[in-house]
């Protein structure tokens, strides 16, 4: 789905979207601010193709069989004329190498890419809490760091429990509720800073979190990164 207008000549971002499903009579929403499928998130137009059979919950899981349906989104995208690729879930960092493999542009397909260069930005002695959707399911082959002594300063906490994981899981899902969305991700990083307190950044896993993230920086006031800032450099290093 185009949600913004692309000249002929424009640079555009190609975004891997999952499925959302549809209601019958019911014309979908627009994107709500911060979200990645927003028109207003970036300074640059985003086109959007689905992964056919990628929902929330087969996605956060490892479905491997997804994999090919990755490819052939990105590649779509490509066609389409796409200069960068990422996409609506954090999970799906499980498919970079192998989209990566399968397009000629860079694909950035999670914040957690980002979880290597943040660690070096702080003293040893600080922690960088990774921020994500369901910590359960957040592995260490997910988060790309493999020193034991780097990995011992990378915090996990996820809203697992919360009504925007319940609501994501339904198919389809309803509206999503920013506000709740919001009180999970601030009273994560609450627990996370009161067990952790050399927790000098904060790193949102989740495609969605962005949405919220403009808050959470207000709230807890230190450096919060999340997918829209990968997308934003990776973007500027084309155009």
């Amino acid at each position: 789905m185009l949600y913004q207008m692309v000249s002929q000549n424009s640079s555009f971002l190609g975004i891997l979207g999952l499925e959302r499903g549809a209601v019958p009579g019911v014309t979908p929403s627009t994107p709500r601010p911060g979200s990645m499928l927003n028109p207003l998130t970036f300074n640059f137009p985003v086109v959007s193709e689905t992964v056919t059979g990628a929902w929330v919950e087969n996605v956060v899981r490892g479905d491997p069989t997804l994999e090919s349906a990755f490819i052939a989104a990105a590649r779509r995208l490509v066609d389409r004329g796409a200069v960068a690729i990422s996409s609506t879930c954090g999970f799906s960092i499980r498919h970079q190498l192998a989209v990566a493999e399968s397009v000629n542009v860079p694909v950035v397909m999670s914040s957690l890419l980002l979880l290597p260069t943040l660690l070096r930005q702080f003293p040893t002695t600080a922690k960088i809490a990774v921020l994500t959707y369901d910590s359960s399911h957040c592995g260490d082959e997910l988060l790309g760091v493999d020193d034991p002594a780097e990995r011992a300063r990378v915090v996990v906490g996820g809203i697992e429990g919360g009504k925007f994981w319940h609501d994501e899981l339904k198919r389809p899902p309803p509206p999503i509720d920013v506000a709740a969305m919001e009180a999970d991700v601030a009273a994560c990083i609450d627990r996370l800073r009161a067990a952790h307190p050399e927790i000098a950044s904060i790193l949102l896993e989740c495609a969605g979190f962005p949405m919220v993230a403009t808050a959470i920086r207000s709230t807890v006031k230190l450096p919060v990164y999340d997918i829209t800032d990968l997308c934003r450099m990776t973007m500027a290093s084309i155009a």
